[in-house]
């Protein structure tokens, strides 16, 4: 019979509608919208796992939680979790792999559609009456174009640039890719290639010491003036003041983006000064954050603590 201390430190970045009573067969469950790190003190002294999205866990915070044994990371990037900590503590890390990846798939071709089709433009030009008072059946300004015979570069090919690597070539795309270890199956090579010959790029990484600004002011330079560049990976993996200058300058035709080196980006953020532009599609960290995506990892972070109870190792990254 488990009977775990079990707090969710952070329940409104998972959401409201998903219910957190599948953790209760493991012990108490407390479950809390949102923690400050005064509240981080109390709340986790008693913790035995802690369930949590966005909250760092570092060795400032982790050592106001002295009966921790678990960690579940409700996403599966865990650079906010300081490992090295946990691991010298004997406190297990697990994360949710693979639970986003049709999500994120769904949101980086709604982007890419959204700018390449002009669909900002088009659908403003109905609503507020313009169509109907041109007395012409059509528009073709701005001018649009096809996805098809256009090369897609993805930047990471894990699960979800896989997945977008299948979508592109449905579309008719020519996908080539950067990966830290090439893979046979695609054809692979390094970022600065990518960004010169690619007419979409989408990035899909992980957040590491090789990859924090790794598409910057050298690769932007070289990037053709009409690429559409995408980040659903984390907001540091590129120079978001030389991105933001290059869609300004029009050195790049158009810009996709659902993460931020600070969430939610500040007044004084350099994105600040694209948000009216058509050519620019910004969300609010959105991408794994489907429905059904979040019911499934939900489900999966039960497996986990499943698992740990039988001392398995499941998802563990420590």
């Amino acid at each position: 019979m488990n009977n775990f201390n079990i707090i969710v430190l952070d329940s409104a970045s998972i959401g409201d509608d998903i219910d957190f009573s599948v953790f209760e067969r493991f012990g108490t469950v407390k479950v809390y919208l949102s923690t400050t790190p005064e509240e981080f003190k109390k709340r986790a002294a008693n913790a035995d796992i802690i369930i949590q999205n966005k909250y760092k866990l570092n060795s400032e915070s982790l050592k106001y939680a002295p009966s921790l044994k678990l960690v579940c990371e409700a996403a599966t990037g865990f650079d906010n979790i300081d490992l090295e900590y946990c691991r010298s503590h004997g406190i297990a890390v697990t994360n949710v792999p693979g639970y986003s990846t049709e999500c994120v798939a769904q949101l980086t071709f709604a982007m890419a559609l959204n700018i390449i089709m002009h669909l900002p433009e088009y659908t403003s030009f109905v609503s507020n009456g313009s169509y109907t008072a041109s007395g012409i059946a059509n528009r073709l300004t701005p001018q649009f174009n096809e996805l098809s015979g256009k090369t897609w570069g993805i930047v990471g090919l894990g699960n979800i640039g896989k997945k977008v690597a299948q979508i592109a070539k449905a579309f008719g795309c020519k996908v080539i890719a950067c990966k830290r270890t090439p893979d046979e199956n695609y054809d692979c090579t390094d970022i600065d290639t990518l960004c010169q010959k690619s007419d979409i790029i989408s990035i899909h990484t992980p957040l590491n010491d090789s990859t924090r600004s790794l598409i910057g002011e050298k690769q932007i330079g070289i990037m053709k003036k009409s690429a559409i560049l995408l980040n659903l990976a984390r907001g540091a993996v590129v120079d978001e003041e030389a991105v933001a200058s290059a869609v300004l300058d029009g050195r790049i035709a158009g810009f996709g983006c659902d993460v931020y080196s600070v969430e939610p980006f500040p007044t004084e953020h350099p994105y600040t000064k694209l948000l009216s532009l058509p050519n620019v599609c910004l969300t609010p960290h959105i991408a794994w954050g489907a429905y059904e995506t979040r019911v499934r990892l939900v489900g999966e972070m039960a497996e986990n603590i499943s698992a740990f109870t039988v001392n398995k190792r499941h998802n563990r990254v420590d």
